[in-house]
């Protein structure tokens, strides 16, 4: 089997690439275009390519924008680059931004990429697990602190499990994946798109369990900015999220061109976990909501069900205290429908 060294390697060229200095928001870049930078959620990955593959094909550079993408370090760290006026806009999870805005960030949801999550439990073809059923009675890893241990009773719940029925047990997250490879345990908690590409590099071809497949349906990662930036430039909050639209768009309707934008910027990844991270990426996109409303949108109902969420599982205070309005807004985006074919600027 491949050792982890082509990932890991990957990861330190992307942000060796990518971790510059910030402009600051609507600053003037090359030609006279708004120079902007984007935080992403965590190091680079397979599952950020049609971020690559937007600015590769000019939907940025069509809004007159230069934008720099970022390697993040944990969505708490990119909302806190976002608040601070660090970065101008970032890609973050979802319960993260709601935590951090009822603690006083001054952060806002504006653009919705993953309308439903990753959350996913994974093991390795050979394990004996196949589907939910056969995750009884084994034993399952995932970071100690993290959220989706905390959400773990709600999968019980849907199952109809007791808490003994599976033995969770903690593992630093760099250690899940050479973990679940030694046969330490059997099935990881993770992101399926983060995960499962990973897998599939080291050679694997990964079970992966979705969440949603189970009905536990939650808003993923979405674009988030400052309420200064709203304020100050909205017209560029507007002109960034329709090139993040419809570039995204355009990346998962041409996921080959999008694997080669993204190898041509990060190299280094394997060809079939670059693939298998797009895909999956894009089968995110939609839910029965946002295919009526236009990708990218929220509503009241959506997000005050990410509220309760946090306040049973993840230790939201003062749940009554937090209003949907506080955490979302969908004045900044144009309806994209799942039928509209995308074409490139570049094109």
């Amino acid at each position: 089997m491949r050792a982890q060294k082509t990932t890991v390697a990957a990861m330190l060229a992307a942000t060796a690439l990518l971790a510059t200095g910030c402009a600051g928001s609507g600053a003037a870049g090359a030609g006279g275009s708004d120079q902007v930078d984007f935080m992403l959620d965590v190091a680079v990955l397979p599952k950020h390519a049609p971020f690559y593959a937007a600015v590769d094909a000019g939907f940025y550079e069509a809004e007159g924008i230069d934008v720099e993408i970022m390697p993040g370090s944990g969505s708490a760290n990119t909302v806190a680059s976002v608040d601070t006026g660090r970065v101008d806009f970032g890609w973050a999870d979802y319960n993260v931004s709601i935590l951090n805005r009822a603690q006083g960030a001054s952060i806002r949801q504006v653009n919705l990429v993953q309308a439903k999550s990753a959350y996913a439990a994974l093991a390795l073809p050979d394990s004996g697990i196949a589907d939910w059923e056969d995750l009884k009675g084994k034993t399952v890893a995932t970071e100690g602190n993290g959220a989706m241990v905390a959400m773990w009773p709600a999968v019980l719940d849907k199952l109809g499990w007791s808490e003994g029925d599976v033995e969770i047990v903690s593992a630093a997250g760099e250690a899940k994946i050479p973990g679940l490879i030694a046969g330490q345990w059997d099935a990881n908690l993770a992101l399926s798109v983060s995960d499962g590409p990973t897998l599939i590099a080291e050679g694997y071809d990964p079970v992966v369990l979705n969440w949603a497949d189970l009905g536990l349906l939650y808003y993923g990662n979405g674009i988030i900015t400052s309420d200064q930036t709203i304020d100050e430039d909205p017209e560029l909050v507007e002109r960034f999220n329709r090139a993040t639209q419809r570039g995204f768009a355009w990346a998962c309707q041409n996921q080959e061109e999008t694997a080669a934008s993204f190898e041509a910027a990060v190299p280094g990844f394997d060809a079939a976990a670059v693939a298998d991270g797009i895909a999956g990426q894009c089968d995110l996109m939609w839910d029965d909501e946002n295919a009526e409303s236009g990708f990218g949108t929220m509503s009241d109902a959506g997000v005050q069900k990410q509220i309760d969420l946090a306040a049973e599982f993840l230790g939201l205070e003062n749940p009554d205290d937090v209003d949907p309005s506080d955490i979302y807004t969908n004045e900044y985006l144009e309806p994209l429908g799942p039928d509209e074919q995308i074409e490139a600027p570049s094109a």
